[in-house]
């Protein structure tokens, strides 16, 4: 009943409600899941993360975080030579744009070490990772990464994943496409957004990015729409979910990484595809409803 998020986390600086303030949080796409999928799951659960950050005050800052949030940070690796990443986020009518500080992030060595890696994925019951994760690596810490994952599958472990498109972390486009298509390959579950792939695939519609990603050999696709029409298919069936509640985001920051984690800890609780996908949007429609990426209050908040 083991669940380990795979990824960069950063520390974030995010505009306040006073002008010309900032706060300063730790967040990151995978880590963002992470986090909501530890309230949402029992103590039943074990949610772990495994990443790397260096030796100073910021990055012993991001590993508290994780533990005072309940998040195992065993499996954060130390590094000698390199820090945490920093990125900051500007809104313009509820939709964000961000200025990255990451060249020299300690996590882009997360995957150095393949024996590692099958330590923390050991027994774990669900590993969760990003096109975000795979951009940041060097090829044989990509290759790494698959291949631990691949070895983890093959005993028993559900390998979840989101493209999560970000060209600007890849040396090019067909690198991307490649990275991109390899880890989506090995996963029994991947959680695409249409607009991303929309852009960066050409896909037509949400359906020919369900049957682009099965075509590879995932078990099961979600595709998230930006609020619209959610399709699927693959092992849990298929189908569009079409009478999702709209909602105007005041920050659609971690928007698709807190749909994520509502659609899992439902799929793990038992619930089918079309009732997870209700969660995961319900959680995601609360989240972009406030400032900033880790939103307690939309844990917790009535419809």
């Amino acid at each position: 009943m083991r669940i380990l998020s795979i990824g960069e986390a950063m520390v974030e600086l995010g505009q306040s409600d006073q002008p010309g303030l900032w706060r300063l949080g730790i967040a990151g796409d995978t880590l963002n899941t992470a986090w909501y999928l530890r309230r949402l799951l029992g103590a039943d659960w074990q949610v772990d993360y495994l990443s790397r950050v260096g030796q100073g005050a910021f990055s012993q800052q991001m590993v508290d975080f994780l533990v005072a949030e309940g998040i195992g940070a065993t499996h954060v690796g130390r590094d000698p030579d390199r820090e945490i990443g920093l990125y900051a986020i500007s809104l313009k009518d509820g939709e964000r744009s961000f200025a990255y500080w990451r060249d020299t992030s300690a996590a882009k060595r997360l995957a150095d070490d393949p024996a590692a890696l099958d330590a923390a994925l050991d027994g774990a019951g669900v590993a969760y990772f990003s096109g975000i994760t795979v951009a940041i690596l060097p090829p044989q810490g990509r290759a790494n990464l698959l291949a631990a994952l691949g070895r983890a599958k093959a005993a028993g472990t559900w390998i979840v994943f989101d493209p999560n498109l970000r060209p600007r972390l890849w040396t090019d486009t067909n690198t991307m496409h490649q990275g991109i298509s390899d880890a989506a390959a090995g996963a029994d579950l991947v959680l695409p957004s249409f607009d991303d792939e929309a852009t960066h695939f050409g896909d037509a519609d949400p359906q020919a990015t369900v049957a682009r990603y099965l075509a590879l050999g995932a078990g099961q696709v979600v595709v998230k729409n930006g609020g619209g029409p959610i399709s699927f298919g693959g092992a849990g069936g298929s189908g569009v979910i079409d009478d999702l509640a709209p909602e105007t985001p005041v920050d659609s920051t971690a928007a698709g990484d807190s749909f994520n984690a509502g659609y899992l800890a439902a799929s793990l609780s038992g619930a089918d595809c079309a009732a997870a996908i209700a969660a995961g949007h319900d959680l995601s429609r609360k989240v972009i409803r406030h400032r900033g990426a880790l939103v307690q209050q939309a844990v917790a908040e009535k419809a």
